[in-house]
């Protein structure tokens, strides 16, 4: 009997020293969903509905009040004279490291790969990271423009892998893609043509577009890894976000997303991958599925802008198309 009280006492002492979970770790992996937001072409042009400058102000303040503690801003130096808003831009950028988000990479002038040669290339690359290496908050993170590794030319895109790896830069890939740089470039069409858009309408898009990419590239992972991994999702500084960034964030924690830091989604193994594929111009997501052969859909299909601008058509301007 005494044996038995003690047995019984011994166990509660190990309950009790048990850690407080603020998530439940018996969890499978593939049941949390984690996602990182990054934002590329920093610092971009006038968009359709505000200037830089307020877009900058929006965007930070509603990563603010949603505790999006850490984004990843890529950068291209080369823009902040482009534009002619060196001090302005300038200053949009120190308030995102001010707020607590990071810099990175994106290529001093926004090269194409394919059309580059690797030496021309791997120097754009150096120019950015001249200018970025000065700054606060820099990450030794690179990303390619329009996620071009170098199409089918495998010499050139293993010339660029080698250049990064020497460089110390990792190659920060993205897994969730809804095209939305080719929403904002609809969205300056019509305002140019003069045509009417329905906002409610181009926000409810742009929120399932969003939604809808991530979890089939999620469902695409799981298919691959046999797990859910730490997934990085690629906007643009574009109004579009500052616009409805606030909405995204709340469907994607309906939907069950957790939004984490850029630093703890590229701790992930996965972006140490190099993945051996016959052309690679897209996420990760689709060239991991690719190297191992599953089969179905690799690639969302609102990524096929003929598909996204009809509906932009339909549901935002209300045109037939």
């Amino acid at each position: 009997m005494i044996r038995l009280l003690l047995f019984v006492v011994a166990l509660m002492f190990v309950v009790r020293a048990e850690p407080i979970a603020t998530v439940d770790a018996s969890a499978p992996q593939e049941q949390r969903k984690l996602i990182a937001l990054s934002f590329d072409d920093v610092p971009r042009m006038r968009g359709a509905f505000m200037d830089p400058q307020e877009r900058g102000q929006r965007l930070i303040a509603i990563m603010k009040e949603k505790g999006v503690e850490q984004a990843a801003f890529f950068l291209n130096p080369g823009q902040l004279t482009e534009y002619g808003d060196t001090k302005g831009a300038g200053q949009r950028i120190r308030t995102y490291v001010a707020a607590g988000h990071v810099l990175a990479n994106h290529s001093f002038t926004h090269p194409r790969l394919g059309g580059t040669s690797a030496a021309d290339y791997l120097s754009n690359i150096d120019a950015a990271e001249q200018w970025l290496s000065k700054q606060p908050g820099h990450r030794p993170w690179f990303r390619y423009p329009f996620l071009d590794e170098g199409g089918k030319d495998m010499a050139k895109r293993d010339a660029i892998r080698a250049g990064l790896k020497a460089r110390g830069l990792l190659n920060a890939y993205v897994t969730i893609d809804g095209s939305d740089w080719n929403m904002e470039d609809q969205a300056l069409r019509a305002k140019k043509a003069g045509k009417t858009m329905d906002m409610a309408a181009l926000r409810d898009l742009y929120v399932e577009t969003h939604v809808q990419s991530a979890n089939f590239s999620d469902a695409l992972m799981v298919r691959t890894l046999g797990r859910s991994p730490a997934h990085v999702l690629l906007l643009h500084e574009t109004d579009m976000a500052a616009l409805f960034l606030g909405d995204l964030i709340d469907a994607l924690r309906r939907d069950g997303w957790e939004i984490i830091s850029a630093d703890g989604a590229f701790a992930d193994p996965i972006y140490r991958s190099t993945p051996e594929t016959p052309y690679a111009a897209g996420t990760l997501a689709e060239a991991l599925a690719w190297e191992k052969g599953i089969k179905g859909a690799r690639w969302y299909e609102r990524n096929n802008t003929d598909i996204a601008n009809r509906l932009f058509a339909e549901r935002v301007l209300h045109e037939k198309k």
